[in-house]
Parts: C-alpha cells; structure tokens; sequence
C-alpha cells in the first residue's frame, strides 16, 4: 500500500461524486466533457481547500520583505566578529536574527504551504494514470473507469498517452502540452517574478528567476509526451486557477519591495 493511497483515493472520490453529479443533471457519462467537469471539480475543491494555506504564504512574503532591511542591518553589524568565527558572537547573532524574525511575524515553517501541495499533486498524478491504465482505485470502480477509458476528446481517448498516434492525435496532446507551457511561462515570468524582491538577490539567483519560466514550460511540454490526456487537461484547468490566483496577488497583494509593489504605489494603491 503506498502512502499517497489515502489521498488518491479521496480524491477518486471527489471525481467520481462530481461525475455524478453533471450525469444527473443530464450530462452524456462517457462523454469527455462529463470527465473533464470531474477533473474541473478537483481544481476548484482542493485549491479552495487550500486557500487558507496561500493566505498564510503571501503573509509570510510580506512579514519576510518587512524583516529583511533589519535583517541586512543585523549582518553587516556583526560582519566582522563572524568572519573570526567568534563563538559567542554567532550566538547572539542567532539570537537577534530570531528576534527580528518574531517581531516581524516571520515563521521558521513558511514554506510548509508550498509543501503541502507536492503530495496532493503526487496522489492525483498517481490516480489519473491508474484509471488510464483501467485500474479501478476507491470511488471509481471498474464500470466508471470502463467510462473513463470510452471518453474521447474530439477523437483521442482521455486515457491515451503521448504524441504517437495519428495527426489529430497529437495537434490534440500538444495543444493541451503547449497551452499548460503558456499558462505557466506567463504565470511565472509576469506574475509571480515581479511580485519577489530581488534587491540583494545574488546573480545566480536572478539567473535562476530568469530561466524558471522557460524550464517549467519545456517541462511540460516534454511530459506532454508520457503522461495521460486527463493529466494535461487537468494541468491546464488547475494552471488557470494559479494565474487567476497570481494574478489576485500581483494587483492587489504585491510583496513589499517588489516590482509589483513599486508599480501600485505608483498608481495610489497600498499593499498589505
């Protein structure tokens, strides 16, 4: 039994009860469209279950923005007594560093919400592939992967795999591949880059801001070539809520010192 067998099975569950749900209100069971409404379900009732955990993330970016000026202050006050390894000077450094940080409102667990998500995206992954391979996992039992694996969109089977397959086959896997990629580059390069204070960012972590984008979108592109058809469709659906998301937090909610934040002040607007 593999650990992420709970998840996946409740999350088989939140499909096979949404899948219920568009059927008895008259949507065709086999038809892509019904399935994809299933998966659409997922996006919508996890990233809201997760909501609370974003809030906490886009707080603790702006506690983290808010303490760094005193924290850039409190290293070159000490510079010197550390660069000699001074035993107690590095403990009251420790000490301050955590003062600050409890002052400001930084938690040591702010990367906890990021997480959080790596195995719910593990576990849906892990259930999308089984039910394409015809493997009947909790919720969804032989006759709805039986479903599953007669729907098509428009002509490819939503449990087909890769780009072999004749011309519309793959016009279908590398338009879903090719609309994640867009969705992620501008997610990443125009949303979430400018809303990260790079002021004392070393080069390479620039460098590494710059090419994110491009490596995320070629990534996927690439996967494009292994992963299920109601794989891509669900990368595209739960890539349009980040950038609606992202986009929430760049007009609104930008990071202090970021590129965002600058361009609101400039317009009369306030971050929190």
């Amino acid at each position: 039994m593999s650990l992420l067998d709970p998840l996946s099975h409740a999350l088989a569950g939140v499909v096979a009860t949404t899948h219920s749900v568009v059927t008895s209100l008259g949507g065709d069971p086999d038809a892509a469209g019904t399935w994809l409404l299933a998966i659409a379900g997922v996006v919508v009732l996890v990233r809201l279950a997760l909501l609370p955990l974003v809030v906490r993330g886009v707080r603790q970016a702006h506690a983290t923005a808010r303490a760094r000026p005193h924290l850039k202050q409190l290293t070159e006050q000490y510079r010197e007594r550390l660069e000699r390894r001074d035993p107690d000077a590095v403990r009251a450094f420790v000490e301050e560093r955590r003062r600050v940080g409890a002052e400001h409102g930084v938690s040591r667990l702010g990367c906890l919400p990021t997480l959080a998500l790596v195995p719910i995206w593990m576990a849906l992954y892990h259930l999308l592939a089984r039910v394409a391979d015809g493997t009947a996992v909790g919720a969804l039992t032989p006759a709805l992967v039986a479903s599953f694996g007669s729907a098509s969109l428009l002509g490819v089977p939503l449990a087909a795999h890769g780009y072999d397959g004749s011309g519309l086959h793959v016009a279908v896997v590398a338009g879903l591949a090719g609309a994640a990629a867009v969705i992620s580059f501008v997610t990443q390069r125009f949303l979430v880059a400018p809303t990260t204070p790079t002021d004392g960012m070393p080069e390479a972590m620039l460098t590494a801001q710059r090419v994110t984008p491009v490596l995320s979108a070629g990534g996927l592109l690439l996967a494009g070539g292994v992963v299920p058809v109601a794989l891509l469709a669900y990368w595209v659906l739960s890539g349009l809520w980040t950038c609606g998301q992202a986009a929430v937090v760049w007009r609104w909610f930008p990071t202090p010192g970021s590129a965002a934040a600058a361009r609101r002040a400039a317009v009369g607007g306030f971050t929190t």
